[in-house]
């Protein structure tokens, strides 16, 4: 969910600030759980992007598991589930929304699309959770399409005026939209988006063959009330809206679909004529989880340094066992503020996470 945006730039960064102090409160209580993963083969049929799922590329592929609640900590009341194809013109989504009322009221492009039930993708093609995307749609298959530097946590900026050029969606309603009469079975969402969404001007489009980005889908789902036969959220009594369910692919393990390093792994194969390629999480890729648990640390002013000890005149942690290889990493301060990093040993690359939260990797 892009978090509680408005079109006054003024109200934009106030609402950052708060969304700032509120991931702060929250730090210390996240735990990394391994994220989700999900092998999107590529196919040669073409596909008619019509909110259906006829073609015998979309019948092959696999569901992904279904959404649970965005914390993970409990089932998600209604299922949700989705599936990824690719070629070498689009990446390809499918998803299936289960819930027994249809309802959707947003018409107007890049309004505010999570004020209704919606479905949400999250993508960051190079996972340094910096420079990523997010689309949405509610069930009018309006769409909320924009682009942003930084999570909300590192205040950058936002385009909310980026669009997927190219892009084509479709939605299936399995019932009747807005009838509070009946009872529906949900709806079917289709998108192809083409992978030139990330070419910068001039450049080269470059498909991730055999190579995964950070992925995620998100789900939010409202009560609501029934007015002259109209939906609406759900208000108390005191006249604020009900609080949304937010239900995902990949836990988030905080209500925040903003902190991409727990977004799920998308793996791009490339189909073999022997078998099916398969797709392990990188081992470096467990260390960068620890180093986001350690830069989300010492962004909470009540944990900061403690537990960094000075060992040959470095800030340093103590030695911690990742896939049964010890790591210690080092607390550099700069002008800047700070890096943590650490030498893999794995790849013997060194693994950077800078103040402003980006993650990078070296050749040493």
């Amino acid at each position: 969910m892009a978090q509680f945006q408005n079109k006054s730039l003024k109200t934009k960064k106030t609402v950052a600030v708060l969304l700032f102090l509120l991931y702060l409160g929250s730090i210390s209580l996240i735990a990394q759980k391994t994220p989700q993963t999900y092998i999107a083969n590529n196919i040669i049929e073409t596909l008619i992007i019509d909110g259906k799922m006829d073609e015998s590329s979309w019948q092959n592929a696999k569901w992904s598991n279904k959404f649970i609640d965005i914390e993970g900590s409990k089932s998600a009341t209604y299922e949700t589930k989705v599936k990824m194809l690719w070629d070498d013109t689009n990446l390809y989504f499918f998803a299936e929304i289960k819930e027994p009322h249809v309802w959707a009221t947003l018409k107007q492009k890049d309004t505010i699309i999570f004020y209704n039930n919606d479905f949400e993708i999250f993508i960051d093609p190079d996972g340094d959770t910096h420079n990523y995307y997010e689309l949405e749609l509610n069930a009018f298959n309006t769409i909320w399409d924009l682009f942003l530097s930084k999570p909300y946590r590192n205040n950058g900026y936002i385009l909310d005026g980026w669009d997927f050029k190219g892009i084509k969606s479709a939605i299936q309603v399995n019932g009747t939209l807005n009838n509070a009469s009946d009872i529906d079975e949900g709806w079917t969402v289709e998108i192809a988006i083409p992978w030139s969404f990330t070419t910068e001007p001039g450049g080269t489009t470059k498909v991730p063959e055999n190579e995964f980005w950070r992925i995620n889908f998100s789900r939010v789902n409202w009560s609501f009330d029934i007015e002259n036969e109209k939906y609406s959220r759900k208000k108390d009594a005191s006249g604020k809206f009900m609080p949304e369910n937010n239900w995902v692919w990949s836990p988030q393990g905080v209500i925040n679909m903003h902190e991409p390093e727990h977004w799920g792994y998308v793996y791009f194969a490339k189909n073999s004529k022997t078998k099916l390629p398969d797709f392990t999480i990188p081992e470096d890729e467990h260390i960068k989880w620890y180093l986001y648990e350690l830069y989300r640390n010492l962004k909470n002013e009540e944990i900061g340094e403690k537990g960094w000890t000075t060992i040959d005149g470095q800030l340093q942690k103590e030695p911690i066992s990742i896939l049964n290889k010890s790591i210690s990493p080092v607390l550099e301060k700069n002008n800047f503020g700070f890096d943590i990093w650490v030498k893999s040993p794995f790849t013997n690359k060194k693994l950077v996470l800078h103040n402003d939260g980006k993650f990078e990797t070296y050749n040493d």
